[in-house]
């Protein structure tokens, strides 16, 4: 069978809100994954494949790119938050955000495929203050070396029923009396998931966004602090927030690093709350300017 789209990463948080919208839209989804039983929701979904395959292998990628009509397009979501120390960045976050977009890049090219959306993040940078930024940014740079149709979406951080941001939080002020919170006026401005999602849908319907990059931002900037005590609200629980300072969030990080099982926030992610995580001074907002989407607001998140 031929797919309208090949949805790379469609197992995780956007992908699954992605997927759906996609199939509402009218397209077919096929989706690669490494875990066989996950996105047991999107299975439901008639118009949408999983297969199992490994989308690191390059002849994995490439059976899966012939499987696309030549009018279809391949999006891109992978992103990984965290790797082990080393310059620029790590391996991993050299195989997700840097060598799994080349592969995506040669292996439509070996089959016709011109039209490509590409998830980044914003303040990618090949020059960022972060490893994650700075992977992420090469990633870009490769993206718009190509020869595809590319489209770029850099949105900052994404929140929704599910999200590992902000639910962070709301766990974390359930289990803790009180929380020493470091970097307390680093600045976001979240968007939603569903936001996202609409942008990558609409894209597929808009020329005009062939070789662009879009910020896609959220209606409120928030700082660090504000987004615990709204994840505090969320919760309905007691918890004191003590702001500390960046040191003592440094090592905290530092001992996250080395906790068993999976990280909650390293040193790389400090580092990257450095520049602020908002639309940039006399930048576009791409979700209601060019998108025609008027934006969900953070307050209104369900658990």
């Amino acid at each position: 069978m031929q797919y309208d789209i090949l949805l790379i990463g469609g197992n995780g948080f956007v992908g699954r809100v992605l997927a759906a919208q996609l199939q509402l839209a009218g397209y077919s989804v096929l989706i690669p994954s490494g875990h066989p039983f996950a996105g047991r929701d999107l299975r439901l979904l008639p118009k949408v494949h999983i297969e199992e395959v490994d989308i690191h292998e390059f002849d994995a990628l490439q059976s899966l790119c012939s499987r696309i009509k030549p009018n279809g397009a391949v999006i891109n979501l992978v992103g990984v938050l965290h790797d082990k120390p080393a310059q620029p960045y790590g391996k991993v976050f050299e195989s997700a955000h840097v060598e799994l977009p080349k592969n995506i890049i040669i292996a439509m090219q070996l089959h016709g495929l011109k039209r490509y959306l590409h998830m980044s993040a914003l303040g990618a940078d090949a020059n960022g203050p972060s490893k994650y930024q700075r992977s992420k940014g090469d990633g870009e740079l490769a993206v718009k070396a190509s020869n595809l149709d590319w489209t770029i979406f850099r949105p900052s951080v994404i929140f929704g029923s599910q999200d590992q941001f902000i639910n962070l939080f709301t766990r974390l002020t359930k289990l803790l009396p009180l929380m020493p919170l470091a970097n307390y006026g680093a600045k976001f401005q979240p968007v939603s998931v569903d936001d996202v999602a609409s942008a990558f849908v609409k894209a597929l319907d808009l020329p005009q966004t062939i070789h662009q990059s879009y910020d896609l931002v959220g209606p409120e900037v928030f700082t660090m602090r504000e987004i615990v005590e709204l994840a505090k609200r969320k919760a309905n629980t007691f918890c004191w927030i003590i702001p500390v300072p960046a040191f003592v969030g440094y090592l905290q990080a530092l001992a996250f690093e080395f906790l068993p099982g999976p990280t909650l926030m390293s040193r790389d992610n400090i580092a990257s709350m450095q520049l602020p995580n908002i639309l940039p001074l006399n930048g576009v907002d791409a979700l209601t300017h060019v998108f025609k989407i008027s934006r969900h607001h953070l307050e209104g998140i369900s658990g």
